[in-house]
């Protein structure tokens, strides 16, 4: 315990203090007489003194008597080190009467001398226990990420284990498995309203012969990445259409629809062997690439990131994502990003609100932020779906095979309320 100031050299003096405590068997006791006047005013300050577990407020007493330690007080470099942030103050040398200061209020008392060694190691010490608390409590508030690949550890079909190295792979080839989004422009015949209509004549198409999702997606792949590089006059863009899908068939498909069953479809406009020339001619300019992620490739994990087992929600995805097909501008936009804003727009549509989780932002790379001028524009489509003279897709998503997905009301709020008429 703290005793004079002769052999406490660690502790600093000071006189003319009224009350303070006694030292007496090893315990702190009150001291008599006027002394136990100031005994009450530290009591007095404990109450009203917040539960910190080192320290105890004692700013009301130092303000009392801060002229008078002032001049009383010197620190003294070989102060021991204290487990707790408090000093007991002799008040007198002549007594074992002593008073408690707050460290805080200790620091302050004189801007001459440095700092003790033990109130820096406290203070650090409980800076850094306040940060652990805070980081813990952000732990606890934020949302887990789900494993949506712990029911099919047992099932060889899911590649568990390869799964995450397969869509790494996905997302560094789609950069390079995409048209220009400016390829148009070097094509001196055909523009983007014949390219919309050739694609919405497809999915026509392509719902007739009851032909696989993936297929859908490939053709469309095909047409644009050999526009890109060939230029092709209006007579002959359907013929380039009708052969994409053939070639998408023969990649998917287990039942391939016949030549003379596309040229029946094209209203008998190609003979067989305009058809097979045009085959040998994309092949060979695609150099024999017709393994690309397309849309539906992300689609299918991205349904499952969501955990949703709703049927509604994967129609209205694909009604969605089939309607960016139409449109040219959307190449703009990577594969993946068309099948995480489909999603997102679609959690949007059923919920009336904004749906985006921490585990769908985990596995599709994309932030909500990141996905609203995709949504916004997939959003707009939505609303003029049934209007002007490509309405194909919303006819094929009017029936109650795709669940009348395309009569769901748009999210119209996602235009025009949070972020303004687009």
């Amino acid at each position: 315990m703290v005793g004079s100031e002769e052999n406490n050299p660690g502790v600093v003096g000071a006189t003319n203090l009224q009350g303070g405590l006694s030292t007496r068997g090893g315990k702190l006791m009150a001291a008599t007489g006027h002394n136990r006047r100031a005994l009450s005013t530290i009591n007095r300050n404990i109450i009203g003194a917040p539960p910190y577990p080192c320290a105890v407020n004692k700013r009301a007493l130092f303000e009392k008597f801060a002229v008078q330690m002032a001049n009383k007080q010197q620190l003294k470099p070989e102060t021991k080190e204290a487990k707790r942030p408090v000093l007991l103050v002799p008040t007198s040398t002549e007594s074992d009467d002593c008073t408690i200061i707050d460290v805080e209020d200790y620091n302050h008392s004189s801007s001459e001398s440095a700092v003790p060694m033990f109130v820096q190691h406290t203070e650090a010490m409980l800076d850094e226990i306040d940060h652990m608390e805070e980081v813990e409590m952000e732990d606890v508030s934020e949302e887990p990420v789900a494993d949506i690949d712990s029911g099919d550890k047992k099932n060889p079909l899911a590649v568990v284990e390869y799964i995450d190295d397969l869509y790494n792979f996905y997302r560094k080839a789609e950069s390079t498995s995409c048209a220009p989004p400016n390829y148009m422009a070097q094509q001196f015949d055909i523009n983007e309203r014949m390219r919309g209509i050739l694609i919405d004549w497809l999915i026509e198409v392509h719902y007739k012969f009851e032909l696989m999702d993936e297929t859908l997606y490939l053709t469309v792949n095909l047409i644009d990445r050999f526009l890109a590089l060939q230029p092709v006059v209006r007579k002959k863009l359907q013929l380039v259409g009708v052969t994409a899908m053939l070639l998408a068939c023969k990649y998917e498909e287990v039942s391939v629809p016949v030549v003379e069953d596309l040229i029946l479809i094209s209203d008998k406009a190609y003979s067989r062997k305009e058809v097979l020339d045009m085959e040998k001619l994309i092949i060979n300019a695609l150099q024999f690439n017709v393994s690309v992620p397309t849309p539906y490739v992300f689609l299918r994990r991205f349904f499952k990131a969501c955990q949703s087992d709703k049927k509604q929600l994967e129609l209205l995805s694909f009604f969605l994502i089939e309607l960016c097909l139409v449109e040219y501008e959307m190449l703009k936009f990577p594969p993946s990003m068309l099948a995480a804003a489909a999603i997102y727009t679609a959690q949007c549509t059923l919920s009336g609100s904004n749906q985006w989780s921490k585990t769908s932002e985990w596995h599709t790379n994309y932030t909500e932020e990141q996905l609203l001028e995709c949504s916004r524009l997939m959003v707009s489509f939505h609303q003029k779906s049934g209007t002007g003279k490509l309405t194909g897709v919303h006819r094929k998503y009017c029936t109650s095979k795709f669940g009348y997905a395309a009569k769901t009301q748009p999210a119209n709020f996602l235009v025009e309320t949070r972020f303004g008429v687009h």
